[in-house]
């Protein structure tokens, strides 16, 4: 495993599924704050993986905010700068594009983290351009339009839009997301990109294990072994 996306819980997460709605649901009404993300960034690093949070970005930009008039540049170091003394790499902000993105491009470089952002199908060539000159790390190819969700198939759009981005940043590492739910498509995703990225298959396992009345991980561990030999065949 190349890395491990931390999502931030949200309470309107616009560009998501069912199963990451009901986890980010479940996480606020139990308590989970930011400092607790944290927290997992830390456990992350230190277990020897790379961690980046996947973030809607007005939590950033209101970090600390509450009970004093907020300061968008302020807080957005502020949340860079704690994200990078926990030993996070970056991170995905999926409702950010880079133009609207100065003070996260100032901070990243201050704290020297990635920034992921990301590209669609319906992209143009002038979008993926300006948006992979401003990644560092690497960019989040969407393989379909729409929210993230696991998907009984993987988008045919997805080698195309690889191929485009290669040709306009190819030394530029391309992830593609979006609907990738067990080894033999994460091994399709391995074959022409550099990353293929699973969230939504791994919370529904967390989910199913917490209704079961378990605290058992082996549905878990058998769906990242099986994504990994996937991928590692692919190669």
């Amino acid at each position: 495993m190349d890395a491990v996306e931390i999502g931030m819980p949200y309470s309107d997460p616009m560009m998501d599924g069912l199963a990451i709605q009901h986890a980010d649901t479940k996480a606020i009404q139990r308590g989970v704050r930011t400092h607790d993300v944290f927290s997992a960034v830390e456990a992350v690093a230190v277990a020897g993986a790379t961690p980046l949070v996947m973030i809607y970005y007005n939590l950033v930009e209101h970090y600390g905010a509450r009970g004093r008039r907020n300061d968008p540049a302020a807080s957005v170091r502020a949340f860079a700068r704690d994200l990078a003394n926990a030993g996070g790499a970056g991170l995905i902000t999926p409702d950010l594009t880079p133009d609207d993105a100065e003070f996260w491009t100032a901070s990243s470089d201050e704290f020297g983290l990635d920034r992921v952002y990301l590209v669609a199908p319906s992209s143009t060539d002038e979008r993926v351009a300006r948006t992979t000159a401003a990644c560092r790390g690497w960019v989040y190819s969407t393989s379909v339009m729409g929210v993230t969700g696991a998907r009984a198939q993987t988008s045919d759009a997805a080698p195309r839009l690889v191929e485009r981005v290669r040709a306009i940043a190819p030394d530029l590492p391309v992830g593609v997301g979006l609907g990738i739910s067990n080894g033999a498509q994460a091994g399709e995703i391995g074959a022409f990109a550099d990353l293929a990225i699973v969230g939504s298959a791994l919370v529904k396992q967390l989910i199913a294990a917490e209704d079961a009345g378990t605290a058992s991980l082996d549905g878990l561990r058998a769906l990242v072994d099986d994504l990994a030999s996937g991928v590692r065949a692919s190669r």
